[in-house]
């Protein structure tokens, strides 16, 4: 197994894949290194689906343009911005900290603030109006107040989602790169037919990307690497 800053270092888009099978127990650990991600308020707003029967990978392989990732991987996991899930992350979450001694009673409670102004934030309302009456007001209170701006439609939300499903795909990458496997993330897909193959909602989820997953052929030559340097890339304030 690798360390963690080797494997990020070493973790490339890789786009040839050779017939591996992926443990059971080890596509548990990637799949749990995803979800141990961080996100705001804790409400780990995705959702994944991970592909590896034959027939299955056959037709998302198609959806995905047929990409040589798609076509050699062992298995295709498919993220998704899932805001459905929140109040019931958030129902969960409360329903643990009840389980746990660890947790008083001041602190459920205080939880249970937390997750329901999240969720008054988080609202856009019927046609967004809510939302809109958020923008105005916040916008108000940033005239002479220093604060952030929540978000306001449901645009803003997929954009906050899809952070959260971002971080949570590295996670995923990085610990399959420690384990020995290879991925490659990929965009192109066809996401109106995905959606609906998958059965998703286009008013609660959004596909994020499609991470190709197996072991790199030993006939692939990976092409040099190129980032920029630290000094085009970083400010020291």
């Amino acid at each position: 197994m690798k360390g963690i800053p080797e494997a990020i270092f070493q973790r490339r888009a890789v786009k040839v894949f050779e017939p591996v099978e992926i443990s059971e127990g080890m596509r548990e650990q990637i799949l749990n290194a995803a979800r141990h991600a961080p996100s705001s308020f804790n409400a780990q707003p995705y959702r994944f689906y991970w592909v590896e029967t034959a027939k299955e990978k056959t037709v998302v392989t198609k959806l995905c343009l047929g990409q040589m990732p798609a076509q050699t991987a062992s298995a295709l996991l498919i993220a998704v911005a899932d805001l459905e899930s929140l109040t019931a992350t958030s129902q969960r979450q409360l329903e643990w900290m009840r389980s746990r001694s660890e947790f008083s009673e001041e602190k459920i409670r205080d939880y249970e603030r937390t997750a329901k102004i999240g969720r008054i934030l988080f609202m856009p309302g019927p046609f967004g109006i809510f939302g809109a009456m958020k923008w105005g007001l916040f916008w108000l209170l940033n005239l002479w107040k220093v604060m952030g701006m929540p978000p306001t439609s449901r645009q803003d939300l997929f954009k906050w989602a899809t952070k959260s499903t971002s971080l949570a795909c590295e996670n995923l990458m990085i610990a399959a790169e420690a384990l020995g496997i290879n991925t490659c993330p990929m965009e192109g897909f066809d996401g109106r037919r995905l959606s609906k193959y998958l059965g998703l909602s286009a008013r609660y989820h959004e596909i994020v990307m499609v991470i190709a997953i197996g072991k790199k052929s030993r006939a692939y030559v990976e092409p040099p690497q190129w980032r920029r340097p630290l000094d085009a890339t970083v400010t020291i304030l």
